[in-house]
């Protein structure tokens, strides 16, 4: 956890102390001292980051901690609901954008979301990046990028479904759920569930499927 606030990192702490499923490994107040650590340490799987920090910010750090640990999970924890904060975020690769006025048990959630390979976005986070990039103009879209099934998946991710979900709502196997979230990631050059909802819908993708 990369938190410059002493109490609200104490707060967060305490909660996952009472979670036999996760372990805090480490806590920082500077992103420099959170990389210098993971720049030796790669276990963790899952960094909680806040964006306000003294210094290096936490948007600046993120390309840092992809560098250093490419399979790390980024959770950023922030007060800003800032439109290019999250954004910046989500392109930059976080997996997930929570508030800090989530509750602690949406952040446990959050975190066995992500950890599990889904997304994880404060729903206050996710109606707002619905309703702004909405209301930009799609892209002409004569030739869709994705297929209708690929779509029709990625539809579900941004429902907040896992790929185990998918699969059964589908009815399709878990590998094949798997290789089509594959191939949306490669053919929208994104890293990650949240970027590529965001992609679809700035570029107008969703509305080239079939409605749900």
């Amino acid at each position: 956890m990369v938190e410059d606030h002493p109490e609200y990192r104490a707060g967060i702490a305490l909660a996952l102390e009472t979670e036999p499923d996760l372990q805090l490994t480490d806590q920082f107040g500077m992103a420099e001292q959170a990389l210098k650590a993971l720049e030796h340490d790669t276990t963790a799987d899952v960094v909680l980051l806040d964006l306000n920090l003294p210094d290096m910010s936490g948007l600046e750090a993120i390309p840092w901690i992809k560098k250093y640990c490419p399979q790390i999970k980024i959770i950023i924890l922030s007060q800003s609901d800032n439109e290019a904060n999250i954004l910046n975020a989500i392109h930059l690769g976080a997996d997930g954008y929570l508030l800090k006025e989530s509750t602690l048990d949406q952040i446990i959630s959050g975190i066995r979301a992500v950890v599990k390979g889904g997304a994880s976005l404060d729903p206050n986070v996710a109606q707002f990046i619905l309703n702004t990039i909405q209301t930009k103009v799609p892209e002409p879209n004569s030739d869709p990028l994705l297929s209708e099934r690929e779509i029709e998946i990625l539809r579900l991710l941004s429902e907040g479904l896992m790929k185990k979900d998918i699969s059964e709502h589908l009815e399709i196997g878990i590998t094949t759920v798997a290789t089509h979230v594959r191939r949306i990631y490669e053919k929208l050059d994104v890293v990650n569930a949240p970027a590529a909802i965001s992609k679809a819908y700035k570029t107008g993708i969703f509305s080239s499927g079939k409605d749900s």
